[in-house]
């Protein structure tokens, strides 16, 4: 009788442990577990360990499970670690995404920009989910980078996000759908496809990026760039340099500005509407850098060193380009020339998409095995008429 109350309450013990490691989404399960070892225990409750044992089990039903922005995840794998200081979700095979489901929910997302046009928001959720990252910091997630961590809402607050819960309503669907695929590789999917799809560069993306698991791992407030600083090109290297990228990586994502609009409502900046922007795509109004701002291409450069055009939004950042001279090597270049902008441009996006980082496996993984090239995205097809959408 007491070897069968000590199995029970070895039992209970790890099936507390199992449920204090266990994600959102496994509820249920715990309540399963939790009854079958009940009944077991209840065989021999006679004795006071198994009784001590079954009050630890029926206390799991009432211990709550974090909070959580979206859908249950499903299958995550965050194992633990001793460095990071936080106690992380463990998976059974630790693995961070099912490559066939990422492979299918790219597939989704390019059914998505067909429709929504939300190029710019997608490529801004994935920069701003990797751009937190800070090279002095070992640990992870304490340093920050592309962890999924964008996901909460107290990241989500921060002055830099605004407007950017709209890009995660968008990919919500897509989630709900592929539960094996972990945000942090959703928001870089996401992100380099619409580059992609905009007629961008193919960008040299690897996956497996693991999920933080909670609120409280998400970064402080303060580490992306500000449109608008006293010093545009120091404060470009202040935030850059940080992340361990160079002048000519800061250059050329710059470039991504060719994409989107700036809507003052969100960030402070530029027109209300423009004859660029009146009509869409999308949901008219705020001012773009580039009269086909749906279109990836060196137009940005050019532009920006023309500034010919009041209706395009030219930043303190955006000028800095020009008026710093290490900057305006690369700038100048990239404005003769949208090959060497390309290449420059997707190495730069992919060294931005792996910043702070913890890949399962270590080297991550690749799609680009026998992938169809992708269809380049026609800015012309689109350059007026009002669509439904939120960008």
């Amino acid at each position: 009788m007491a070897s069968a109350a000590a199995a029970a309450s070895s039992a209970a013990a790890a099936a507390t442990s199992s449920h204090l490691l266990r994600c959102p989404s496994s509820s249920s399960t715990t309540t399963t577990t939790t009854t079958k070892l009940s009944l077991s225990i209840s065989a021999h409750s006679h004795s006071p360990a198994a009784a001590a044992a079954l009050s630890s089990l029926k206390s799991l039903r009432s211990s709550p499970l974090p909070p959580h922005l979206f859908l249950p995840q499903g299958r995550r794998s965050i194992c633990a670690t001793k460095s990071s200081g936080f106690r992380r979700v463990s998976a059974p095979k630790c693995l961070s995404s099912n490559p066939q489901q990422l492979k299918s929910a790219k597939e989704d997302i390019k059914e998505l920009l067909k429709t929504r046009f939300c190029h710019p928001l997608l490529v801004r959720l994935g920069w701003h989910d990797a751009g937190t990252y800070n090279k002095n910091i070992e640990e992870w997630p304490q340093r920050g980078g592309a962890n999924g961590s964008l996901r909460f809402d107290i990241e989500l607050k921060h002055g830099a996000n605004a407007g950017l819960v709209n890009a995660l309503k968008l990919l919500e669907p897509i989630k709900e759908k592929y539960p094996d695929v972990t945000y942090a590789d959703l928001f870089q999917l996401a992100s380099a496809t619409a580059i992609e799809e905009a007629g961008g560069p193919k960008i040299p993306m690897r996956y497996g990026r693991v999920d933080v698991s909670a609120p409280e791992q998400c970064p402080e407030e303060g580490r992306l760039p500000d449109a608008g600083p006293p010093s545009p090109a120091d404060h470009l290297r202040d935030v850059f340099y940080r992340m361990g990228l160079n002048d000519k990586d800061i250059v050329a994502l710059s470039g991504a500005h060719t994409l989107g609009r700036s809507r003052p409502e969100r960030s402070g900046w530029g027109k209300t509407e423009t004859k660029y922007t009146k009509d869409g795509p999308g949901a008219p109004g705020g001012q773009s850098w580039t009269v086909q701002w749906l279109k990836f291409d060196n137009s940005y450069f050019k532009d920006i060193k023309e500034r010919k055009d009041e209706d395009l939004l030219v930043l303190p950042t955006d000028a800095a380009l020009f008026d710093d001279p290490s900057f305006k090597v690369y700038a100048e270049k990239y404005a003769e020339d949208q090959e060497t902008f390309f290449k420059d441009y997707a190495e730069a996006h992919a060294k931005l998409s792996d910043l702070g980082a913890k890949f399962d496996p270590p080297e991550g993984f690749s799609l680009d095995e026998g992938a169809p090239a992708a269809e380049k995205f026609v800015a012309a097809n689109y350059s007026s008429g009002k669509v439904n959408t939120i960008i």
